[in-house]
């Protein structure tokens, strides 16, 4: 571990093998990305994908990489950072490796102010404004059950598997009474989907990584690995455990409902990443800035699988994540239970 301290008197620790992971995944995601670009109907090599990015490509080529394929890069790359980031914090919050997003209700609920919209007819914009507000409000109904003399983190995962079933009900049966048309779309809308995405859907969710991801990651980083002892460790040590877990928990249901609002319910990115990203740095706590960067990697590359897996028909990227992230579901819980934790 390398500590930096400056001249103010403030401390900051760095792993680096951490670090190396973080940069190998935003390299990787770079490398993905420039390939993507190039990739479609319209192919470009990296050389041309570069000099258009930079500014000297033709009008044509401009026009497919800034205005078509970059935007929906962005918004993958985005979506799957503020996932993971999520999913990382409420795994050190609740400390349980199943407490994800998709898992804890947070997703469906999001889903479901979508699907009010679809319902009653409304524009992508108040779609989009939908899902945000009842991914909050799920939060907050979660939070509220979950308090009793303060929320921990078994009665929350509790709380939120039992919020998601109901969630989960309420979705099928508004799909039901939407028009066919709008059922389909929503249909769509619910695997998790990156077609058609712009720098509308994008630029929320990036202002929101540059502003809350930020905090996240240089603030509640040490404050984190304090709560994974423990309520009452961490209390001891000084942590406002209560409060540190209310404002944590709302951060990262706006970065799961923004990421909802910009491409569905993504599932199992939140899952995966923060696991996978503990796995290579080898480093207990929360690793938030390693899982981000692999969210990133991970839902770039599965964007590309679903467009280019099979020719001439291109897949929701949410069943690309779906099928990988199931079977790593299971090969989780299967090692858990070798090694005697299940």
């Amino acid at each position: 571990m390398i500590v930096l301290r400056t001249p103010g008197g403030l401390s900051l620790r760095l792993r680096p093998r951490a670090l190396a992971v973080g940069a190998t995944c935003a390299l990787l995601t770079l490398v993905v990305g420039v390939l993507a670009l190039g990739s479609g109907d319209y192919p470009m090599s990296a050389a041309d994908v570069l000099r258009t990015l930079a500014g000297d490509g033709t009008p044509a080529e401009h026009f497919i990489v800034h205005e078509l394929r970059l935007p929906r890069l962005v918004t993958a790359a985005a979506v799957g950072a503020a996932l993971a980031l999520a999913g990382a914090v409420f795994q050190s919050l609740v400390r349980n490796p199943l407490g994800s997003p998709d898992l804890l209700g947070f997703t469906q609920g999001a889903a479901t102010g979508a699907l009010v919209v679809v319902v009653v007819g409304g524009t992508s914009a108040m779609l989009s404004g939908a899902a945000v507000a009842s991914g909050l409000a799920t939060g907050a109904l979660v939070y509220a059950l979950a308090w009793r003399r303060g929320v921990h983190g078994y009665r929350l995962v509790l709380v939120g598997i039992g919020v998601a079933a109901i969630l989960t009900g309420v979705n099928g049966w508004l799909l039901t009474r939407a028009p066919l048309m709008d059922a389909a779309r929503a249909v769509l809308w619910l695997t998790g989907s990156l077609d058609g995405r712009g720098w509308t859907h994008a630029v929320p969710l990036l202002v929101a990584l540059a502003g809350l991801g930020t905090v996240v990651l240089a603030a509640a980083g040490p404050a984190l690995r304090l709560v994974e002892m423990g309520d009452d460790a961490a209390s001891a040590l000084g942590v406002p455990v209560q409060r540190l877990r209310l404002a944590l928990l709302a951060t990262a249901v706006l970065l799961v409902s923004l990421a909802a609002a910009a491409a569905g319910p993504v599932n199992f990115v939140a899952l995966t990443a923060p696991h996978l990203a503990r796995r290579l740095t080898r480093a207990p706590g929360p690793n938030l800035l390693p899982s981000a960067a692999l969210g990133a990697l991970l839902l770039v590359a599965a964007d590309q699988v679903a467009q280019r897996a099979f020719p001439g028909h291109q897949l929701p990227v949410g069943v690309v994540t779906g099928v990988l992230g199931g079977g790593y579901l299971v090969w989780l819980l299967a090692s858990e239970r070798r090694a005697g934790r299940l």
